[in-house]
């Protein structure tokens, strides 16, 4: 099986409310940056229990979207 970055992804991320999801699919959408966002978040446990409030275009072909865990996305993004 083919890794993300052998498939032309250029990087995958999950972050907490600093990540500027808007920027990224607006500016530098063709890097094709998989990447998703949750806010409220202190520890990297509370990121991976947090609901994802926003992805980027390319987290969404992967079937990453807001609402779901950061575990959740960082599963689909393996």
């Amino acid at each position: 099986m083919k890794s993300l970055k052998q498939q032309g992804f250029s990087e995958e991320n999950i972050m907490c409310g600093a990540l500027d999801v808007g920027l990224l699919n607006e500016r530098l959408r063709e890097r094709n940056i998989i990447a998703a966002r949750a806010t409220g978040v202190r520890t990297i446990e509370e990121l991976l229990e947090a609901p994802l409030e926003s992805v980027t275009y390319t987290a969404e072909d992967l079937g990453i979207v807001a609402g779901m865990t950061g575990r959740e996305a960082i599963l689909r993004m393996m």
